[in-house]
C-alpha cells in the first residue's frame, strides 16, 4: 500500500515544502559521486549523519540536524520527497510558511533524539528526512483525518489505485512502524523505526495547539475532517485524478 497523492489542494503556494524538496535533491546530488567510493561515502556520513555512538561520546551533535537532509540512495530520496509532497502542502497552509518550517525542523530533531535514545551505542550512520516527514504525517492525521488519499495497492500481479481516508493510510503506516520498532528484526533492518514513531507523535503534539485553537473536535465537525478547500473530484479508481493547486 503506497500513497500516490491526496485530493486536497492547499490554499496557498507551499513555498517551504517545495524549498525543502529542492534542498534535499540538491544536497543529494552534491554527494552523489561518493556512492561509487564506499570509503569516501562512509567518511562523509561520519561527518554529517547522525551516529548515536558519537553523540554518546560527547560529539557529533550536529548530525541531529544535518542528517535529515541526507539520503542513502535514489529510492530513499524519492520515497521521502513523495510523502513530503503529498502531505506537506496542507500542513504548511494550516501553519503558515515560517511556522511550518520551524515545525518541520522541530519534528526532525525530536525524531532524531528518539532514535538516539532507542540505540545510544549504535555506530551506524542514520540519514533521511523521514523523521521530519513523519511529523508532517502525524499533523495531517490530526488536522485532516478524512482527507482522501490515493494509494497504490499491489497484490502479487494486481495493481490498483484506490482513494481512502487519510486516517486509514496513516494508521496502517504507523502500525507498521510500531511493529518494526518492537519486532525481532527492528534493530537489524536498516530502518530507523523509532525515529519515524517519534517524529509522528511529535508532529501530532506540535500541531495540537493549532487544532485546539480552531476548535478541536468542533473543527472536525465544521470541515468533516477535510482541509477547508474544495477537494479534487475523482471518477475512476484506476487512474490518478488531476487536481490543480489554488493560489
Amino acid at each position: 500500500m503506497f500513497p500516490i497523492r491526496d485530493h486536497n489542494p492547499s490554499g496557498r503556494t507551499p513555498y517551504v515544502t517545495y524549498g525543502l524538496i529542492v534542498a534535499n535533491i540538491v544536497i543529494f546530488i552534491s554527494y552523489w559521486g561518493l556512492f561509487q567510493n564506499p570509503r569516501a561515502l562512509n567518511a562523509f556520513f561520519i561527518d554529517w549523519a547522525l551516529i548515536p555512538a558519537l553523540v554518546t561520546e560527547g560529539y557529533g551533535f550536529s548530525g541531529l540536524l544535518t542528517s535529515m537532509f541526507l539520503h542513502g540512495g535514489l529510492t530513499h530520496l524519492a520515497g521521502n520527497m513523495l510523502f513530503l509532497f503529498i502531505f506537506g502542502d496542507n500542513i504548511e497552509d494550516a501553519l503558515g510558511h515560517v511556522k511550518y518550517l520551524g515545525f518541520y525542523l522541530a519534528s526532525g530533531l525530536i525524531a532524531a533524539l528518539v532514535h538516539y535514545v532507542s540505540a545510544p551505542l549504535s555506530p551506524i550512520p542514520t540519514v533521511g528526512a523521514s523523521g521530519a516527514i513523519a511529523g508532517v504525517m502525524g499533523a495531517y492525521l490530526l488536522m485532516f483525518p478524512k482527507a482522501r488519499v490515493d494509494i497504490l495497492v499491489i497484490l502479487i500481479v494486481i495493481f490498483k489505485i484506490i482513494p481512502v481516508p487519510a486516517w486509514i493510510m496513516l494508521a496502517v503506516w504507523f502500525s507498521l512502524q510500531l511493529f518494526g520498532g518492537f519486532g525481532p528484526a527492528g534493530d537489524g533492518s536498516g530502518v530507523a523505526y523509532w525515529a519515524h514513531l517519534g517524529g509522528f507523535v511529535a508532529g501530532m503534539a506540535l500541531i495540537a495547539p493549532t487544532w485546539l485553537r480552531r476548535g478541536g473536535p468542533a473543527f472536525w465537525s465544521r470541515t468533516h475532517g477535510h482541509p477547508p478547500h474544495p477537494a479534487g473530484r475523482y471518477t475512476d479508481t484506476t487512474r490518478i485524478p488531476r487536481v490543480g493547486r489554488r493560489r
